[in-house]
Formats: C-alpha cells, sequence, structure tokens
C-alpha cells in the first residue's frame, strides 16, 4: 500500500519537560477511528492539548497533540505505539501486530484472576490500581472484602494489553511490582487464569429503583439533584452549546461545539459519534482558552451523506450536551447500614468501558483519607444503553461523617473533579 507499517503511527516526543507530544496516525480509515485512538491515549494517562483530523473516506490523517495527565506518569511510549498500530484497520499493520498483541486483532483476550491478601492502610486500593496501569493491565472486576482482624483479601479480574500474562516473566513481573509497592504488608500474591469465580460476579448487586433513577436520569443536571451538583462550575457548564450548519459545504455538515473543557472531552464527543454512525471527514480541536475549548466538525453518515433530517440533528447535538454537560455520573447513597459512593459511565456500543475510571476513583478518595470497605465493578442496563457502574462501601472510620449531607457533597465534588480533571 505503499505506506510501511511503522510509519502509520509516528510519535515525537517534546524536547522539554512540559512540552506537549505530538502523535501522528496516517493509516486507512474506518468509522470510528478517532474515538478507538483517544479511548487509547486516555488509557495511557495522556491528555490532548489540540489536534487535528481528516480523511477522505479511504485514508485518515490524525495528529494530537498530548501531555501526561498524571505528575507521576510512567508513559511506555513503545507500548502506546503498538496499540495505536493495533486500531489501524489495514492489512498490514494486522499482520505487524499478530505477533505481538493477539488481543487486538479479533479475538478476546483471555481473563486472569489477580488474588493477593496484605493489610489493610489507607490508600491501599489506588496503590495497587496504579502499579496495574502501569503494566498496562485492564480491570475487567473486581471484589475487595476487608476481615474484621485489619487484612484485605482483593480479587483483581484483568486481561493483558500486550496478551502476554500466559508466560512466567509477565506474571513474575506482576507480583515483583506489587510486592514493591505493598513491602511487608503484602502477605500472599496469586495469578492464574480466572475459574466459576468470575463467572459469579458477572452479574452485580442491584439498584434500587429510587438510586437507579438518580444515577441513570439523563436530565439530572437540569432538576437539580443535590448530590450531583458542582455548584461553581454549574453556570460555565450551562454556557456549552452545539450547533450544527449545512450552508458551508456541498457534501458535509458543519458541527461546532463549544464547552467547558474536561478530562477526555475529546474521547466523549468521538465516542458519540460513533455510536450514533457518523464519521468525521476533517476536524479540529483547538487548545484550552480559559477553561473552554471549541470544536470545528465536517461530519456526514457512514454511507457519505450530510445530516439534513432535523430529528437527527437535534438527536446528535441532545446526546453530545448530555455528554458535555454530565460524561461521568456520581452519587453517594444508603446501602443498608453503610454509606456507598456509585460512579457511572455510558458504555460504548461496542462494549468498551471509559478507561481509567478506577484509577481516578481510587486516587481521590486515598487524597481525601478514605478507606474502601469492598469494591465492584459491573454493567447496568438504562435509559436505552448499556452502563458500566462502580461501587464502593466507604470505611465509616475517616475525618468525614458520612451521614452528613455536606460531608458527602464534598466528596462527590471531589470525585467528580478528580475524574473531570478539574
Amino acid at each position: 500500500m505503499g505506506v510501511p507499517s511503522d510509519d502509520a503511527v509516528l510519535i515525537q516526543k517534546g524536547k522539554k519537560p512540559g512540552e506537549p507530544h505530538v502523535i501522528t496516525v496516517n493509516c486507512p480509515d474506518k468509522t470510528g477511528l478517532a474515538c478507538d485512538i483517544c479511548n487509547i491515549i486516555l488509557d495511557f494517562g495522556l491528555y490532548v492539548t489540540k489536534g487535528d483530523v481528516s480523511t477522505d473516506g479511504k485514508w485518515c490523517y490524525i495528529v494530537f497533540w498530548v501531555v501526561a495527565q498524571y505528575s507521576r506518569a510512567i508513559i511506555r511510549w513503545s507500548n502506546l505505539k503498538n496499540r495505536l498500530l493495533s486500531a489501524c484497520p489495514s492489512a498490514w499493520s494486522v499482520s505487524f501486530y499478530l505477533n505481538r498483541q493477539p488481543s487486538q486483532t479479533g479475538r478476546s483476550s483471555p481473563v486472569y484472576m489477580l488474588k493477593f491478601c496484605s493489610l489493610d492502610r489507607k490508600g491501599l486500593l489506588h496503590d495497587v490500581t496504579q502499579v496495574l496501569c502501569e503494566l498496562e493491565l485492564t480491570i475487567q472486576k473486581v471484589k475487595v472484602m476487608t476481615t474484621p482482624d485489619g487484612k484485605v483479601l482483593d480479587l483483581f479480574f484483568i486481561t493483558d494489553t500486550m496478551d502476554q500474562l500466559h508466560t512466567k516473566e509477565r506474571q513474575d513481573e506482576i507480583c515483583e511490582q506489587l510486592h514493591a509497592v505493598l513491602g511487608e504488608s503484602c502477605i500472599s500474591c496469586e495469578l492464574q487464569l480466572a475459574g466459576p469465580e468470575y463467572e459469579c460476579i458477572q452479574g452485580m448487586s442491584s439498584l434500587s429503583p429510587s438510586v437507579a433513577e438518580e444515577l441513570f436520569h439523563s436530565e439530572i443536571l437540569d432538576k437539580g439533584i443535590h448530590s450531583q451538583a458542582l455548584s461553581p462550575d454549574m453556570t460555565r457548564l450551562k454556557k456549552s452549546h452545539v450547533t450544527v450548519d449545512n450552508s458551508l459545504s456541498p457534501a458535509h455538515t458543519l458541527l461546532q461545539i463549544h464547552c467547558l473543557d474536561h478530562k477526555g472531552l475529546l474521547y466523549d464527543i468521538m465516542r458519540t459519534l460513533k455510536d450514533c454512525n457518523i464519521q468525521v471527514a476533517y476536524g479540529r480541536f483547538s487548545q484550552n482558552q480559559n477553561g473552554y475549548r471549541d470544536l470545528d466538525l465536517f461530519i456526514q453518515h457512514k454511507d457519505g451523506r450530510k445530516i439534513v433530517d432535523p430529528e437527527k440533528q437535534d438527536g446528535i447535538c441532545c446526546r453530545l450536551k448530555a455528554e458535555m454537560l454530565h460524561p461521568l455520573r456520581v452519587i453517594i447513597t444508603n446501602r443498608g447500614p453503610d454509606t456507598e459512593l456509585l460512579v457511572a459511565n455510558p458504555v460504548e456500543l461496542s462494549g468498551k468501558g471509559r478507561p481509567r475510571v478506577f484509577y481516578d476513583v481510587t486516587l481521590s478518595l486515598k487524597a481525601l483519607g478514605i478507606c474502601i470497605f469492598s469494591a465492584e465493578i459491573g454493567r447496568y442496563s438504562a435509559s436505552d444503553r448499556e452502563w458500566e457502574v462502580y461501587r464502593f462501601l466507604l470505611d465509616e472510620n475517616c475525618k468525614f461523617q458520612l451521614s452528613n449531607m455536606v460531608a458527602r457533597n464534598h466528596i462527590v465534588d471531589r470525585v467528580r473533579r478528580t475524574l473531570m480533571g478539574w
């Protein structure tokens, strides 16, 4: 096809500390390619400062300027390039990638169970999650249990983006990294293929109708539910808008977006367009200006037609506004005698969930000094879509009076700000 596989993805690192790195993807096009690339970039803990996307319907050219989201982020650039190559829809990139990451070429990666026991302490769950993220392991399910004698038994069901968990070298690397972080508090660490125990936790504990209504309602911000509100930012959020213009191009519909910036904004927009089966022919993602972003996207139906149906236009605009206003749902509620934090995000139609949610929630709880008594991850269907739901039972032994509404709102605010990158 005239382009060597290594040239499909180029990464030019910043020459100075803090200077953006430039990621260039030049490959055959497919609907949702920009979304897939944004998902991978977000999974590596990177933030897109600006970007350009263009395609003629057959070939796509994407340039993203990125910086690390986390101060101590360890970016494995060669692995990032390999992951991005796996998303490129071409015969040579698949062949190139076949021996590196079979899990990305059509078959699902096997699920392994990481089981470790350790003495409990504040921030333990986040420290373990950070190790797994740095090792490019994807958390599919988790079961965290705290025993009365101050010990923690954690079951992480994980997949490997490098598809090497079957090797002793990879397994030893994981256990060694965990031992290095947990130190003497680590009692045991085991890694094996997941068995029947994984099937047993495929479902999740049911949500009461009132909790589901609060968590998933599509107009939750407009109704002003207190546990979701971020009062200092509400006015700025309301200034976001989406407009459609069909007068500037004979073949494309111009979609103009002005909104408050947040972590993963470009992913949320591209995910929404992908799920609506909309293709971006050309797009420009401007730099952050006073906390806001502007996007100009020339879009088409997958078959090359403009978006002329008013109902279709309104549907796309409403979906995008919802994602910009409230891409993640965060509430605190009672679960029997316990206090439960719930976080939900919509799942792509392809089945992919949002990267780094578990990481960000545990990070914010660690910063607040709140221990997690138990945690679980599951899928839930509501409002005609599938959601990924993270549930955390919070330890009452912390500086917050968890029954107090002011304290609860403070925790929700801190967790959501971490998720949004504010």
